[in-house]
């Protein structure tokens, strides 16, 4: 079956997995993460491989999926029109978050083929900010959502070594918002 086969039946993974709303009795809470639908530009700062200051252009793409009761996003860096910049950690990887009202929190999981990454957080809304702590594996993983907008944020990723007593950050990336 050819790609165009697939989904002109309207039963192809992209039909099946992507829908345009939330839906479910937690529509409230899942507006944590819906709140960044949409396509969005990537200004990303960190530290290359050789531990000198680095910045790259990106992109990130939100959407509902699974009826409407998770989100999904996808962070593409370098972007797939932007040019790799040497030095740089590439990476491609999907994260699917949903709202666990057991936890009243947020189970996350990233995947990342290019780096052979997969790492599960648990997320909640802090003092107007998103904090995503992944404490399974060492080193633990600190992503925060900070500065929010409609039309931009601050993402942070840190790490700690010594359980969260410390936190370094290793990368942030400011998020703006294409027009629809």
């Amino acid at each position: 079956m050819t790609h165009d086969e697939g989904s002109s039946t309207g039963h192809g993974l992209i039909e099946a997995l992507h829908v345009p709303e939330p839906s479910g009795q937690h529509t409230d809470k899942l507006m944590l993460f819906g709140q960044f639908v949409g396509s969005w530009d990537i200004e990303w700062s960190g530290i290359d491989l050789d531990g000198k200051p680095a910045q790259a252009k990106g992109e990130l793409h939100f959407g509902w999926i699974l009826g409407g009761r998770a989100v999904q996003d996808t962070w593409i860096m370098p972007g797939r029109h932007e040019s790799a910049a040497p030095g740089i950690r590439a990476f491609h990887g999907t994260t699917v978050r949903f709202y666990d009202p057991d936890l009243g929190a947020w189970r996350s999981t990233w995947i990342e083929p290019i780096n052979a990454r997969v790492r599960r957080f648990i997320g909640h809304s802090v003092d107007g900010e998103i904090v995503l702590l992944s404490d399974e594996e060492d080193p633990w993983l600190r992503w925060r959502f900070t500065e929010i907008t409609r039309s931009s944020a601050c993402w942070r990723g840190e790490t700690s070594y010594d359980n969260g007593a410390t936190w370094t950050l290793d990368e942030e990336m400011l998020l703006t918002r294409r027009p629809n």
